[in-house]
């Protein structure tokens, strides 16, 4: 396992290109819409369980001084949720295939609980941060405060100040203050610019990403419940609850969906009733200005991007049902019926809306969960 894990490390970039391309041809499958797609998707849950092993692999890399790379939690949580929407999946196609549409939302049920309290056990033990592409993704960046960052792209620290003549003296053994220690000092710059112009951006990226790894790392105390409401108060509270709905939030719909049908639009309207309320007590919590006082929550880069994330996957509404099959599918069908007789882009709309129809008559394909 150890010299596979290496192998990985090593080749990172054609791991992720072999992936792509498995990934990709796994839509080309025989049958992945049929009645028996039991193979098809197996393999397709197969291939998406080993990227996320091999993406867990590359996200843990040893730094030079023999420490893994800070993962805070000694449970793989982002790798467990990661293996789970693989096999949810397959667990939908083979509940419908041996216990029909109605008594398949049983088994999603129990897969989506199973997410749901990983993600809330993630949650509570990454000190109540925001999760990243629902725990798939690590959120360890700071927040975006520029000033606090003491921190440039080599991950050295800056000088402020009345630090900058110390700073320049014990670099560079000169005083910054006379001719010849601002010339070092200009020199150094001088180089240090060219080489970052030189070095191309992906190896910018790895540099930044080994330097962040080789700082110590600071002991920081988790908040618990109870500490981060009586440090945030009422702001705090209303993250809490917009991070736990947009938790339970598939968990809700699948529920509603077990008791009222697919076709019902009382699912529809109360998952996306959930989705606007969680994103609405966010968008409170981490508002620029609260009663004139400064902003209680900073988001970091990732979880501004998270915050977006979220707000495009509303457009899956337009896929699902009832909406899909009173509006959506009709729109569909009249497109490719006029683009029809345009050679190639005609063939090109049919299979890719015939791939969008297939798709839809998969909830995990349409969940964003």
């Amino acid at each position: 396992m150890d010299a596979y894990k290496r192998w990985v490390r090593r080749n990172r970039d054609y791991v992720h290109s072999l992936e792509s391309l498995a990934n990709g041809l796994t839509w080309l499958l025989p049958e992945r819409f049929s009645e028996s797609e039991i193979g098809p998707e197996a393999v397709t849950t197969f291939l998406g369980i080993i990227t996320a092993i091999n993406e867990h692999i590359i996200e843990t890399i040893p730094s030079q001084k023999g420490s893994a790379s800070p993962e805070p939690h000694s449970f793989p949580y982002s790798l467990c949720i990661s293996a789970l929407k693989d096999l949810e999946t397959l667990v939908e196609v083979v509940a419908q295939h041996y216990y029909g549409d109605k008594k398949k939302w049983n088994f999603i049920a129990i897969t989506e609980a199973t997410k749901v309290l990983v993600r809330l056990a993630l949650f509570q033990n990454s000190g109540y941060k925001m999760l990243l592409h629902g725990g798939e993704t690590l959120n360890i960046e700071m927040p975006s405060d520029d000033s606090n960052s003491q921190l440039n792209i080599r991950g050295c620290p800056k000088p402020e100040g009345n630090q900058r003549h110390g700073y320049l003296q014990n670099n560079y053994g000169h005083n910054s203050w006379n001719l010849e220690g601002r010339a070092l000092s200009a020199l150094n710059r001088f180089g240090e610019n060219a080489r970052m112009v030189s070095e191309p951006v992906w190896l910018q990226r790895i540099q930044h990403q080994q330097a962040l790894m080789e700082l110590p790392a600071p002991m920081v105390e988790r908040p618990t419940l109870l500490k981060l409401l009586s440090a945030k108060g009422a702001i705090g509270a209303l993250f809490l609850m917009g991070e736990v709905l947009f938790i339970t939030r598939p968990l809700i719909y699948v529920l509603f969906i077990r008791k009222y049908g697919i076709r019902s639009w009382i699912p529809w309207f109360l998952s996306l009733a959930v989705d606007f309320t969680g994103l609405g007590f966010l968008s409170l919590a981490t508002r620029s200005t609260h009663d004139g006082k400064e902003q209680t929550f900073h988001l970091s880069t990732s979880e501004k991007d998270e915050l977006k994330r979220r707000k495009l996957l509303w457009a899956l509404y337009l896929m699902r049902d009832p909406f899909f099959s009173k509006y959506t599918s009709q729109r569909l069908e009249s497109t490719g019926k006029q683009l029809e007789p345009v050679p190639i882009i005609g063939f090109l709309t049919e299979k890719i809306i015939e791939l969008l129809v297939g798709a839809q008559t998969r909830y995990t394909y349409m969940s964003g969960s």
